[in-house]
């Protein structure tokens, strides 16, 4: 396509957005909204899946070791769970180890302990960590029934919670979305059959003297990419300005958080690219329902 043809398509686009200005008012209105809270959800969803990163780096299972394992059973203990395919490493905790750190964790109300370290109650531990964290729950079942081994712990309640919140909270934002970009294509569909409803003469006589086809349709669709274009520009201010306040208040006010947001840089660029994408292809993709049903060339 010629540039000059291609100006001539652009120009046309707007003429037609200002020409419908309403419903194209109401289409950008209803893009904006719609991306708004794409970004909102893509936000939180994007931050929730980096906490449960972040809480599934912490998973792991503790296996205690029966107090009558000899050095020789110990070891092959840690062979036999090193064979386990999911596991990813093996850590051996002293019950000295383990003493100490609880003492530690406790700050000045673990030195009540402090006399516990002539007759340690606690159990020498292998902390295992799997290759990936929906394993947790198998391989420690697996461990469980291993020679030598006292009892397995790994938070079950919590894994599990933990993996069904995830899976809850990604097929409802997953679901929300859809609903929205189908409402918005709706409306961009609208608008452009309202203009090739408005335009059904020139176009008439468009074809009458030789127009092609595609010369017909690039102006419709130019202007679905221009609605989806602008009806994106709000939603990437609010995620910039508004993700970087947010990051700045929960850095500053609780720097003692366990878990963290995502970085400001590149994380709002990420977004911005992907609003601004999903502007473009609903636009057009609204654009060219309505040009395939009512624009018969």
């Amino acid at each position: 396509m010629k540039f000059k043809t291609f100006g001539r398509h652009g120009k046309e686009g707007v003429k037609s957005l200002a020409r419908n200005r309403w419903m194209s008012i109401a289409s950008i209105s209803a893009v904006t909204v719609t991306l708004l809270l794409v970004g909102v959800f893509a936000t939180l969803l994007l931050n929730l899946n980096d906490f449960a990163s972040q809480i599934e780096e912490d998973v792991e299972v503790r296996v205690f070791i029966d107090v009558t394992a000899e050095d020789e059973s110990r070891e092959a203990l840690k062979d036999k769970i090193e064979e386990v395919s999911a596991v990813s490493s093996v850590e051996f905790q002293s019950k000295e180890e383990g003493l100490d750190k609880l003492i530690d964790s406790l700050g000045d109300d673990g030195e009540v302990f402090e006399s516990l370290k002539d007759e340690n109650p606690l159990n020498d531990v292998f902390i295992v960590k799997t290759v990936e964290p929906e394993d947790t729950i198998t391989v420690a079942q697996t461990i469980e029934d291993f020679n030598s081994v006292a009892k397995v712990e790994y938070a079950k309640e919590t894994v599990q919670r933990l993996f069904s919140f995830m899976d809850v909270a990604r097929n409802v934002g997953l679901a929300i979305i859809a609903g929205l970009l189908f409402t918005a294509m709706f409306l961009i569909a609208n608008t452009i059959r309202i203009t090739i409803v408005a335009r059904k003469k020139e176009i008439e006589i468009m074809k009458m003297v030789g127009a092609t086809n595609w010369f017909i349709r690039w102006p419709f669709l130019f202007e679905g990419l221009m609605i989806g274009v602008f009806g994106s520009l709000i939603p990437i201010a609010v995620v910039v300005f508004g993700y970087d306040y947010l990051y700045t208040e929960v850095t500053t006010r609780y720097p003692t958080l366990p878990i963290e947001l995502l970085p400001v840089y590149p994380f709002v660029i990420k977004v911005s690219a992907l609003l601004i994408l999903m502007g473009i292809i609903i636009g057009l993709w609204g654009s060219f329902t309505s040009i395939r049903k009512y624009l018969k060339v």
